[in-house]
Order: structure tokens, then C-alpha cells, then sequence
């Protein structure tokens, strides 16, 4: 009897038989907004579980830039650092170099040349004029000064070293004593004129 009573007993005055309470639709919608945002943000800041990514470094390629460094490691981080610095301006963050302004240093045959004499007084004395680089004729009126000459032997060295291992460029490193012996053979010589001047140069 009692089992009857309560089945026939009525339903309360908010609630009709048989309803059952349902999860409104925008909690759905709001848990895949903040999933979404949740994603962009691991992405962003996770390092994708690098152990040696943390706050506030945002990239392992960021991170390398504050290890300890030495021997080749060290002299190409301060190489490409005085490239971004002085040449990046106008030979370009990859070495692609700027209509009219500069050449471009990623697969030049002067970047490339076997030996070093002729890499380190380019820099070292300034070039002026015309040259053939990858097979075009350019010109560059304002030319470029010696930029190099305000660099120690040992940044110039890495400097150079950084082309030449940089963009696709293969060719041996440069070393202070290079840089140091060049300087002496060409002190007091005026800035290099042009491709012939170059081709004079060439080792």
C-alpha cells in the first residue's frame, strides 16, 4: 500500500512528470571557447614539453641564445651578433642583400672564394664600384665603406666566419691571425675599385 501511495503521489508544483533538468547549451559553447584558448596559450608558451623551456623564455631557440657557449658555437653567436648589428642593415637579416644598396652575401662566389685575404679586405678597405655577383652585373653608387676596420681582429674574424657558414655559404672559417696578417699587408691602401679591383685581389 505504502508503494502505491507513493507512486500516485503528485509531482511537486515546479517540476511535470517525467521532466528531467538538461545542462543549458552555452556551457557547451563556453568549455570550447576556453579549451580553444586553452590550446593557443600551450602552444604559445609550452615549449611542446622541452624540459628546458620555462618562463620567460618563449622558444628553445630563444633559450639557446642565453646558454654558455665556446670554441665554434661561441665565435658564430658573436659573428651573427655583429651582423645583425653593423651589416644586417644593408646586406640583409639572411644575406640577400638590397637592390642598389648592397650585394647579397647567401651564395656569392666572393663570400665562397677559397682563402681568406680577399674576404677580410673588403671589409677592412671599402669597396666602390660595379661587380658580378651570382652571375648579375650590379652596381652599387654609395658603395660600402670600411666597416670592418672598427672591429677587432677577433669580431671581424667571427663575423666573416658567420657568412661563411650562414644562408647556404660553405667555406672555411676565418681566424684573428687571418684577419690580423691581411690588415698589415694592406695598411694605408685606399678602398678596393670595382670588380677589377677585386679580381686583383684574388688569391
Amino acid at each position: 500500500m505504502s508503494d502505491d501511495l507513493k507512486n500516485n503521489a503528485p509531482a511537486p508544483e515546479n517540476e511535470s512528470p517525467g521532466e528531467h533538468s538538461t545542462v543549458p547549451m552555452w556551457i557547451f559553447g563556453l568549455l570550447l571557447i576556453l579549451f580553444f584558448a586553452g590550446a593557443i596559450y600551450f602552444d604559445d608558451h609550452s615549449g611542446w614539453f622541452n624540459p628546458q623551456i620555462y618562463a620567460p623564455y618563449q622558444s628553445a631557440e630563444e633559450l639557446e641564445n642565453y646558454q654558455p657557449k665556446s670554441g665554434a658555437a661561441e665565435m658564430l653567436a658573436q659573428g651573427k651578433k655583429s651582423y645583425d648589428l653593423i651589416c644586417a642593415a644593408c646586406h640583409g637579416p639572411n644575406g640577400e642583400g638590397k637592390l642598389g644598396q648592397a650585394p647579397p652575401l647567401a651564395g656569392s662566389e666572393w663570400v665562397n672564394a677559397k682563402g681568406f685575404k680577399r674576404i677580410v679586405e673588403i671589409p677592412q678597405l671599402g669597396l666602390n664600384g660595379p661587380v658580378t655577383v651570382k652571375g648579375q652585373n650590379l652596381d652599387f653608387p654609395s658603395g660600402m665603406p670600411p666597416m670592418g676596420a672598427q672591429l677587432s681582429d677577433a669580431d671581424l674574424a667571427a663575423v666573416l666566419t658567420y657568412i661563411r657558414a650562414s644562408w647556404g655559404n660553405k667555406a672555411e672559417a676565418i681566424t684573428a691571425d687571418d684577419v690580423k696578417s691581411v690588415r698589415t699587408a694592406v695598411a694605408g691602401h685606399s678602398a678596393i675599385n670595382g670588380e677589377q679591383g677585386l679580381d686583383a685581389i684574388k688569391e
